[in-house]
This record gives C-alpha cells, structure tokens and sequence, in this order.
C-alpha cells in the first residue's frame, strides 16, 4: 500500500480513477487489527489504488475530510469523495465490501455509485 506523506501528496493520489484511503495511526490497536487483511484486499481489487494516510501525520487532511474515527476508509474518483465507512462492530466486512464494490464499479457505471445489484 503506497504512503501519503504529505498533504500535496495525499491531494495528487486522490485524483486517480479509483481510490481507497485507509487513515490510521501507529498508536491504533484496530489499525493494526486490518494490516495483514490489507494485502489480500489490494490482489482481489486491482483496479483500485491503494493509499495509506497517517492520521497524526496528515491531520489538517484529516480536518479537511471529516476524519474522526480510525481506521477510515475513504474511497475516492478523480478528487471526489464517493463514500467511506468507520466501523469496529461486525459491520465492518458488509461495509467495506460495499466501498470496494462502489469504487470498483464507479468507472464502469460513469456514475459515482453505479448499480449495486
């Protein structure tokens, strides 16, 4: 999963096609719960750029986008935000299948959240 160090950099990855930012933090017990899950989830979906953002490190971007909770997972098209989700119940696999499913199919549906059926 590529880094984002910056807040530049984080404004340029956003702008691809498809894109999953998980905001984390070393300090995040939950963060580190997902880590070995993360490179599984980058093979099934490679259409999907993958971006990791440190919370601590990118907190002005974490202002800027409303990030209170991590981990987070923003999915993002060409710079805009089509959905995220923060969930630590059993939710979190429904849920972070729906944000793959949205992204994934966003450039094939020319919309931002396709047909989900």
């Amino acid at each position: 999963m590529k880094k984002v160090e910056n807040k530049q950099a984080f404004e340029e990855a956003i702008q691809a096609e498809r894109v999953v930012v998980m905001f984390s933090a070393d300090w995040c017990p939950d963060c580190h719960f997902i880590d070995p899950a993360m490179p599984r989830i980058e093979a099934d979906y490679p259409e999907i750029d993958f971006i990791h953002a440190d919370r601590d490190a990118l907190i002005d971007v974490c202002q800027q986008y409303d990030i209170f909770g991590i981990p987070s997972f923003v999915g993002f098209k060409n710079g805009e935000e089509i959905d995220r989700f923060v969930d630590k119940k059993n939710e979190r696999q429904k849920k972070k299948r729906h944000l793959l499913i949205v992204t994934s199919r966003s450039k094939l549906e020319g919309s931002f959240y396709g047909d989900l059926k």
